[in-house]
């Protein structure tokens, strides 16, 4: 890739490391289920208004949604509100790609390799490991809600690739108009209409502008920019180049999360999240075809 474009694959790996903050924010004032709703619903009204429905079949736009947009960010912003640390998260949720490629193989009967086999027992490994931290430091059912997301998170890669959308933009950008209806429907039950109308109408807690400003950024940095240029990217260059730079995304997000919030991770946790980027690298590998050679023409005197 040009240096320029390289340096455009950087820029969305930072934003949407330092989305996990954003989400962080929005949190201290905004209940998690009713978030989710709040957040897809900012971007598919004027989505519904503005963008051409992609022409894929209506089955794999509601698969892409429901799994990407609802499974996903319902589990992630449960565990963050359950108390899973913000840079660990965006680690953990980096464990969809290795389960999109264990779906792939089972659903779609895609060959798994040698190296991208090696790279999900690695992966694993390295989650094992930061779950085991997180059970004897914490509690452990915040991990397993952020996995619960990585896995939506792949289900939703699933139905992307079977979508074959001409233009991936507007089929992420219309995968938003799922979420919003049963994620609010849920919040109503879950969260109750008072704490929701309360996150709405008040602000006079210190933290609401944060929040406010957190869903801002994730709806226009982290989803509208970030997702456009790294669609852009990909339309250019091959998967195989471009995917590799989202393992800087947990990079910026563990980063962030120390110099602003505080955070810090244990030597086996860190261990653990060499592990997995290491893994989902190892699993990212394509072999290539061997290249065949032009026959060689056959002397005179043999073709005689």
């Amino acid at each position: 890739m040009p240096v320029r474009h390289v340096l455009l694959a950087v820029a969305v790996a930072v934003m949407w490391g330092l989305n996990f903050i954003a989400i962080d924010a929005s949190l201290q004032h905004f209940p998690p289920m009713f978030l989710v709703a709040l957040r897809f619903a900012l971007i598919a009204i004027p989505t519904v208004l503005l963008v051409k429905r992609p022409d894929v079949p209506l089955r794999w736009l509601i698969g892409y949604g429901f799994g990407f947009g609802v499974l996903q960010f319902l589990f992630l912003y449960w565990g963050l509100a359950a108390g899973m640390p913000t840079g660990l998260a965006s680690l953990v949720l980096q464990a969809s790609g290795p389960f999109t490629m264990l779906l792939g193989a089972t659903f779609l009967r895609e060959r798994v390799s040698g190296p991208q086999l090696l790279g999900i027992l690695v992966a694993v490994g390295g989650l094992a490991v930061v779950g085991w931290q997180r059970a004897e430091h914490a509690s452990v059912i915040p991990f397993l809600l952020t996995l619960a997301g990585a896995l939506g998170w792949a289900i939703g890669n699933v139905a992307n690739r079977q979508a074959r959308a001409a233009n991936p933009l507007h089929l992420t950008l219309w995968m938003s108009v799922v979420p919003p209806l049963p994620m609010l429907a849920l919040a109503l039950v879950v969260e109750g209409p008072s704490r929701i109308a309360f996150s709405l109408t008040d602000y006079s807690d210190p933290g609401a502008l944060a929040a406010v400003l957190g869903l801002l950024y994730t709806v226009l940095v982290g989803t509208v920019v970030g997702s456009g240029l790294w669609t852009w990217l990909m339309s250019r260059h091959p998967a195989g180049v471009v995917a590799p730079f989202s393992m800087l995304v947990p990079v910026t997000g563990m980063t962030a999360a120390w110099l602003i919030l505080g955070e810090t991770v244990t030597l086996p946790e860190a261990l653990g999240g060499v592990l997995v980027v290491g893994g989902v690298l190892l699993g990212s590998i394509r072999r290539r075809k061997p290249r065949l050679l032009p026959p060689v023409a056959a002397p005179a005197a043999a073709q005689a």
